[in-house]
Protein backbone atom coordinates (compact mmCIF):
# COMPACT_ATOMS: atom_id res chain seq x y z
CA UNK A 1 0.00 0.00 0.00
CA UNK A 2 1.35 3.42 -0.90
CA UNK A 3 0.19 7.00 -1.17
CA UNK A 4 0.82 9.53 -3.90
CA UNK A 5 1.99 12.83 -2.45
CA UNK A 6 1.91 15.95 -4.60
CA UNK A 7 4.74 18.07 -3.26
CA UNK A 8 3.37 21.30 -4.74
CA UNK A 9 -0.01 20.81 -3.04
CA UNK A 10 1.73 19.87 0.22
CA UNK A 11 3.85 23.03 0.03
CA UNK A 12 0.83 25.24 -0.72
CA UNK A 13 -1.23 23.84 2.16
CA UNK A 14 1.65 24.14 4.63
CA UNK A 15 2.57 27.61 3.41
CA UNK A 16 -0.99 28.82 3.97
CA UNK A 17 -1.36 27.20 7.39
CA UNK A 18 2.08 28.26 8.62
CA UNK A 19 1.47 31.83 7.46
CA UNK A 20 -1.94 31.95 9.18
CA UNK A 21 -0.42 30.57 12.39
CA UNK A 22 2.35 33.17 12.33
CA UNK A 23 -0.19 35.93 11.63
CA UNK A 24 -2.22 34.72 14.62
CA UNK A 25 0.78 34.67 16.95
CA UNK A 26 1.82 38.11 15.72
CA UNK A 27 -1.70 39.39 16.46
CA UNK A 28 -1.24 38.25 20.06
CA UNK A 29 2.36 39.32 20.64
CA UNK A 30 2.52 42.46 18.45
CA UNK A 31 6.01 41.63 17.21
CA UNK A 32 8.03 44.18 15.27
CA UNK A 33 7.72 42.33 11.98
CA UNK A 34 6.08 42.80 8.58
CA UNK A 35 3.64 40.75 6.55
CA UNK A 36 6.46 40.03 4.11
CA UNK A 37 8.56 38.50 6.88
CA UNK A 38 5.60 36.47 8.11
CA UNK A 39 4.94 35.04 4.64
CA UNK A 40 8.67 34.34 4.31
CA UNK A 41 8.53 32.44 7.59
CA UNK A 42 5.54 30.48 6.28
CA UNK A 43 7.37 29.66 3.06
CA UNK A 44 10.50 28.56 4.93
CA UNK A 45 8.43 26.36 7.24
CA UNK A 46 6.54 24.82 4.33
CA UNK A 47 9.74 24.22 2.34
CA UNK A 48 11.50 22.54 5.26
CA UNK A 49 8.44 20.40 5.97
CA UNK A 50 8.39 19.16 2.37
CA UNK A 51 12.12 18.47 2.47
CA UNK A 52 11.92 16.46 5.71
CA UNK A 53 8.97 14.40 4.40
CA UNK A 54 10.91 13.62 1.20
CA UNK A 55 14.02 12.49 3.06
CA UNK A 56 13.92 8.88 4.37
CA UNK A 57 14.81 9.31 8.05
CA UNK A 58 13.36 7.57 11.14
CA UNK A 59 9.97 8.83 12.33
CA UNK A 60 11.33 9.94 15.71
CA UNK A 61 13.90 12.14 13.98
CA UNK A 62 11.21 13.67 11.79
CA UNK A 63 9.09 14.33 14.88
CA UNK A 64 11.94 16.23 16.55
CA UNK A 65 12.70 18.20 13.38
CA UNK A 66 9.04 19.12 12.84
CA UNK A 67 8.29 20.20 16.40
CA UNK A 68 11.60 21.69 17.54
CA UNK A 69 13.71 22.81 14.61
CA UNK A 70 11.24 23.88 11.91
CA UNK A 71 8.97 25.75 14.33
CA UNK A 72 11.97 27.57 15.78
CA UNK A 73 13.19 28.61 12.33
CA UNK A 74 9.66 29.75 11.39
CA UNK A 75 9.38 31.91 14.51
CA UNK A 76 12.85 33.38 14.13
CA UNK A 77 12.32 34.12 10.44
CA UNK A 78 8.73 35.32 10.50
CA UNK A 79 8.28 37.12 13.81
CA UNK A 80 11.66 38.66 14.67
CA UNK A 81 11.21 37.76 18.33
CA UNK A 82 13.55 39.43 20.78
CA UNK A 83 14.97 37.50 23.70
CA UNK A 84 14.26 34.07 25.12
CA UNK A 85 11.12 35.15 26.98
CA UNK A 86 9.36 36.41 23.85
CA UNK A 87 10.54 33.37 21.89
CA UNK A 88 9.03 30.90 24.36
CA UNK A 89 5.82 32.91 24.40
CA UNK A 90 5.69 32.72 20.62
CA UNK A 91 6.52 29.02 20.69
CA UNK A 92 3.72 28.26 23.13
CA UNK A 93 1.20 30.47 21.32
CA UNK A 94 2.09 28.78 18.02
CA UNK A 95 0.97 25.43 19.45
CA UNK A 96 -2.13 26.92 21.07
CA UNK A 97 -3.08 28.48 17.73
CA UNK A 98 -2.39 25.15 16.00
CA UNK A 99 -4.77 23.35 18.35
CA UNK A 100 -7.45 26.02 17.80
CA UNK A 101 -7.11 25.84 14.02
CA UNK A 102 -7.06 22.04 14.12
CA UNK A 103 -10.15 21.85 16.33
CA UNK A 104 -12.19 24.24 14.20
CA UNK A 105 -11.13 22.63 10.90
CA UNK A 106 -11.84 19.17 12.30
CA UNK A 107 -15.34 20.28 13.25
CA UNK A 108 -15.84 21.62 9.71
CA UNK A 109 -14.30 18.57 8.02
CA UNK A 110 -17.61 16.77 7.25
CA UNK A 111 -18.81 19.88 5.39
CA UNK A 112 -15.57 20.73 3.59
CA UNK A 113 -14.94 18.30 0.76
CA UNK A 114 -13.46 20.65 -1.83
CA UNK A 115 -9.94 22.04 -1.65
CA UNK A 116 -11.04 25.63 -2.20
CA UNK A 117 -13.49 25.34 0.69
CA UNK A 118 -10.67 24.12 2.92
CA UNK A 119 -8.60 27.22 2.11
CA UNK A 120 -11.60 29.46 2.72
CA UNK A 121 -12.31 27.68 6.02
CA UNK A 122 -8.70 28.14 7.15
CA UNK A 123 -8.82 31.86 6.42
CA UNK A 124 -12.19 32.05 8.20
CA UNK A 125 -10.61 30.35 11.23
CA UNK A 126 -7.92 33.01 11.31
CA UNK A 127 -10.42 35.86 11.33
CA UNK A 128 -12.55 34.08 13.93
CA UNK A 129 -9.59 33.60 16.28
CA UNK A 130 -8.42 37.16 15.58
CA UNK A 131 -11.88 38.51 16.44
CA UNK A 132 -12.09 36.51 19.65
CA UNK A 133 -8.61 37.68 20.69
CA UNK A 134 -9.48 41.33 20.02
CA UNK A 135 -12.66 40.97 22.03
CA UNK A 136 -10.81 39.40 24.99
CA UNK A 137 -8.01 41.98 24.95
CA UNK A 138 -10.59 44.76 24.62
CA UNK A 139 -12.39 43.48 27.70
CA UNK A 140 -9.09 43.28 29.57
CA UNK A 141 -8.20 46.87 28.64
CA UNK A 142 -11.68 48.01 29.67
CA UNK A 143 -11.28 46.40 33.09
CA UNK A 144 -8.00 48.27 33.55
CA UNK A 145 -9.83 51.57 32.96
CA UNK A 146 -12.70 50.80 35.32
CA UNK A 147 -12.65 51.89 38.95
CA UNK A 148 -15.10 52.36 41.78
CA UNK A 149 -16.10 55.80 43.04
CA UNK A 150 -18.12 56.85 46.05
CA UNK A 151 -20.18 60.00 45.45
CA UNK A 152 -21.24 62.10 48.45
CA UNK A 153 -24.36 64.21 48.00
CA UNK A 154 -27.21 65.57 50.10
CA UNK A 155 -29.00 62.23 49.63
CA UNK A 156 -26.10 60.33 51.22
CA UNK A 157 -23.38 58.32 49.53
CA UNK A 158 -23.53 56.17 46.41
CA UNK A 159 -20.84 53.78 45.19
CA UNK A 160 -20.69 53.49 41.38
CA UNK A 161 -18.42 52.09 38.70
CA UNK A 162 -16.63 54.63 36.54
CA UNK A 163 -14.67 54.55 33.31
CA UNK A 164 -11.44 56.52 33.34
CA UNK A 165 -11.82 57.93 29.84
CA UNK A 166 -8.63 59.45 28.42
CA UNK A 167 -10.75 60.88 25.60
CA UNK A 168 -12.82 62.95 28.04
CA UNK A 169 -11.34 66.46 28.09
CA UNK A 170 -14.58 68.19 29.05
CA UNK A 171 -14.06 71.27 31.23
CA UNK A 172 -16.30 73.79 32.93
CA UNK A 173 -15.97 76.91 30.77
CA UNK A 174 -16.27 79.15 33.86
CA UNK A 175 -14.02 77.52 36.47
CA UNK A 176 -11.88 75.61 33.90
CA UNK A 177 -12.15 72.53 36.11
CA UNK A 178 -12.49 69.03 34.62
CA UNK A 179 -16.03 67.68 34.35
CA UNK A 180 -17.01 64.06 34.97
CA UNK A 181 -20.26 62.76 33.51
CA UNK A 182 -23.19 60.72 34.81
CA UNK A 183 -26.51 59.91 33.14
CA UNK A 184 -29.97 61.10 34.11
CA UNK A 185 -30.95 57.86 35.87
CA UNK A 186 -28.02 58.09 38.31
CA UNK A 187 -28.53 61.84 38.75
CA UNK A 188 -32.14 61.30 39.86
CA UNK A 189 -31.05 58.57 42.29
CA UNK A 190 -28.34 60.53 44.10
CA UNK A 191 -29.19 64.23 43.85
CA UNK A 192 -31.43 66.40 45.95
CA UNK A 193 -32.85 69.71 44.74
CA UNK A 194 -30.18 71.49 46.76
CA UNK A 195 -27.40 69.49 45.10
CA UNK A 196 -28.76 70.24 41.63
CA UNK A 197 -28.67 73.99 42.36
CA UNK A 198 -25.11 74.01 43.72
CA UNK A 199 -23.05 75.70 41.02
CA UNK A 200 -25.69 74.89 38.41
CA UNK A 201 -25.13 76.11 34.87
CA UNK A 202 -24.96 74.82 31.30
CA UNK A 203 -21.77 74.16 29.38
CA UNK A 204 -21.33 73.36 25.68
CA UNK A 205 -20.04 69.93 24.69
CA UNK A 206 -19.39 68.03 21.51
CA UNK A 207 -19.65 64.37 20.60
CA UNK A 208 -19.33 62.60 17.25
CA UNK A 209 -21.77 64.33 14.92
CA UNK A 210 -23.47 66.33 17.69
CA UNK A 211 -23.09 69.61 19.56
CA UNK A 212 -25.27 70.46 22.53
CA UNK A 213 -25.26 71.83 26.08
CA UNK A 214 -25.01 69.91 29.34
CA UNK A 215 -26.15 70.88 32.84
CA UNK A 216 -23.37 70.79 35.43
CA UNK A 217 -23.29 71.26 39.20
CA UNK A 218 -21.11 70.49 42.17
CA UNK A 219 -21.46 67.69 44.71
CA UNK A 220 -19.92 67.62 48.19
CA UNK A 221 -17.04 65.29 47.37
CA UNK A 222 -16.12 61.97 45.86
CA UNK A 223 -13.59 59.25 46.58
CA UNK A 224 -11.86 57.40 43.73
CA UNK A 225 -10.92 53.92 44.91
CA UNK A 226 -7.59 53.10 43.28
CA UNK A 227 -4.49 51.53 44.88
CA UNK A 228 -4.44 54.74 46.86
CA UNK A 229 -7.75 56.49 47.47
CA UNK A 230 -8.11 59.91 45.82
CA UNK A 231 -10.45 62.40 47.55
CA UNK A 232 -11.82 65.24 45.45
CA UNK A 233 -13.73 68.07 47.09
CA UNK A 234 -16.62 69.80 45.31
CA UNK A 235 -16.06 68.13 41.91
CA UNK A 236 -17.99 69.37 38.88
CA UNK A 237 -20.46 66.77 37.58
CA UNK A 238 -22.31 66.89 34.26
CA UNK A 239 -25.50 65.05 33.34
CA UNK A 240 -25.80 63.70 29.81
CA UNK A 241 -29.01 62.78 28.02
CA UNK A 242 -27.88 59.31 26.92
CA UNK A 243 -26.65 56.39 28.96
CA UNK A 244 -22.94 56.56 29.63
CA UNK A 245 -22.70 52.79 28.95
CA UNK A 246 -25.13 50.91 26.73
CA UNK A 247 -24.22 47.61 28.43
CA UNK A 248 -24.36 49.29 31.87
CA UNK A 249 -20.77 48.24 32.63
CA UNK A 250 -20.25 51.58 34.38
CA UNK A 251 -22.40 54.49 35.51
CA UNK A 252 -19.96 57.38 35.30
CA UNK A 253 -17.26 58.74 32.99
CA UNK A 254 -14.40 60.06 35.09
CA UNK A 255 -12.29 62.89 33.69
CA UNK A 256 -8.64 61.69 33.94
CA UNK A 257 -7.46 65.24 34.72
CA UNK A 258 -8.91 64.73 38.20
CA UNK A 259 -6.26 62.04 38.69
CA UNK A 260 -3.41 64.00 37.20
CA UNK A 261 -4.14 63.13 33.58
CA UNK A 262 -3.42 59.39 33.69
Amino acid sequence: MYYELYIDVLFLVNFMMDSLLLLTVNQMLKCSTTHGRIYLGGAVGAGLTCAVIAIPVPAVIKFIIFHAIINTIMIKTGLRVKGKKQFWKAFGLLYIASFLFGGILQALHPYVRVGSLFFASAVGCYYLIKGIWRFLTGQKELQKKLCEITLYTGAGEQRVKALIDTGNSLKDNVSKEPVSVIDQALAKAILTDKDAQNGFRYIPYRTVGKESIMPVFRIKKMCVHLEEERWIENPVIGVCEERVSEQEEYQMILNPDLLGGI
